[in-house]
């Protein structure tokens, strides 16, 4: 009997994530009640779910909004200690307009608050891998461009 061979592939956890704007180009973020640190808004693609339906459905159970998404920012390869091999899409959420924002309903029992912020006061609320990542799809965003990046540094 022959070895199986799929052993040794790798089994990466898949996560999407959107990045959302308001009209002074400040990016918004979300305070988890289940995290010391400040998030952007997605999670978790389960089975059957492409990373796009995965961030749309995450959005629509945190904030309360159906959204269209824009393009693909940011594909980061990010492993970490406790969740092993995770691979995280980034996608432009776009501006957030003042009849979106009145729309918005936060899931109590996981988010607890948000808030537009610039992306140097982001650094502060966020853990470093993300903050490369977000520093990166913004970048992208400004660019027209989408990064490739591991561990939130681009190659």
């Amino acid at each position: 009997m022959a070895d199986d061979q799929t052993t040794r592939f790798s089994r990466a956890v898949s996560a999407a994530g959107a990045l959302f704007f308001d009209d002074a180009d400040r990016v918004m973020l979300l305070e988890p009640t289940y995290k010391n640190h400040w998030d952007i808004p997605g999670g978790y693609v389960e089975a059957g779910e492409t990373p796009s339906e995965a961030c749309r459905r995450e959005i629509e159970e945190e904030l309360g909004l159906e959204v269209d998404l824009g393009r693909l920012l940011v594909v980061d390869w990010a492993p970490s200690e406790a969740e092993g091999a995770k691979v995280l899409f980034v996608f432009d959420g776009g501006v957030l307009g003042a009849d979106q924002l009145a729309e918005v309903s936060l899931a109590a029992a996981e988010i607890a608050s948000f808030e537009f912020v610039d992306l140097s006061a982001a650094a502060d609320r966020m853990i470093p891998r993300l903050t490369r990542r977000v520093v990166s799809a913004v970048r992208a965003r400004r660019t027209g461009t989408t990064l490739y990046l591991e561990h939130g540094v681009e190659l």
